[in-house]
């Protein structure tokens, strides 16, 4: 056995996939961007990736609603993301994942098995509370999940549901406070009713 393949055995026993999900205005990418900062802090190979269609920040920055940023690389796809991967890298950090294409979940299990930590956040929900496209298959791969609540604008309880309050009848719209709010189950208004 190479010296390689036992850096690479050793690895592998560290490598798993981490997911954090919730509604929007949930903290998810503040939570992405202090694991990775604190990766960093131990001195691990670390990128951070987002996807195109993420168009609210500049394309080479991960910025947060407190204003946390860190440099990211945007892609269009899983592939070019798959392209982009640093030979060596320990910690791959992959924001607004349910953007990406379904060929994100495969990576994401092939890179865990390689022994890479990769770190996932995403909507695990659309604006009609239904599943937001490759987010319930890293759930359900994922060796850690996190699920996290927002505020309820309405009543104050904690709010899981991102209620879409401007714009069109798409799945994908991108938008910030001025099309969607953060509601809780009973403050949640069906969509169409």
């Amino acid at each position: 056995m190479s010296i390689d393949d036992r850096l690479v055995e050793k690895n592998r026993v560290h490598g798993h996939l981490e997911a954090i999900a919730g509604g929007m205005f949930s903290g998810k990418s503040e939570e992405l961007v202090r694991r990775l900062r604190r990766a960093t802090i131990a001195r691990q190979v670390v990128q951070v990736f987002k996807p195109a269609a993420d168009t609210r920040h500049h394309p080479e920055r991960l910025v947060t609603r407190d204003n946390r940023e860190l440099q990211a690389i945007t892609v269009a796809s899983a592939a070019e993301l798959r392209g982009r991967l640093l030979p060596g890298v320990q910690v791959v950090g992959i924001d607004e994942a349910q953007f990406f294409d379904d060929g994100i979940v495969d990576l994401a299990g092939e890179l865990a098995d390689a022994g890479v930590r990769v770190i996932v956040a995403g909507l695990d929900l659309d604006y009609k509370r239904q599943p937001f496209g490759p987010m319930p298959r890293l759930l359900a791969l994922a060796e850690y999940v996190d699920k996290m609540h927002a505020v309820c604008v309405r009543c104050g309880a904690p709010a899981q549901y991102s209620q879409r309050i401007a714009g069109g009848t798409e799945q994908l719209q991108v938008g910030d406070g001025d099309s969607y709010e953060a509601r809780c189950r009973a403050c949640y208004e069906v969509f169409g009713a």
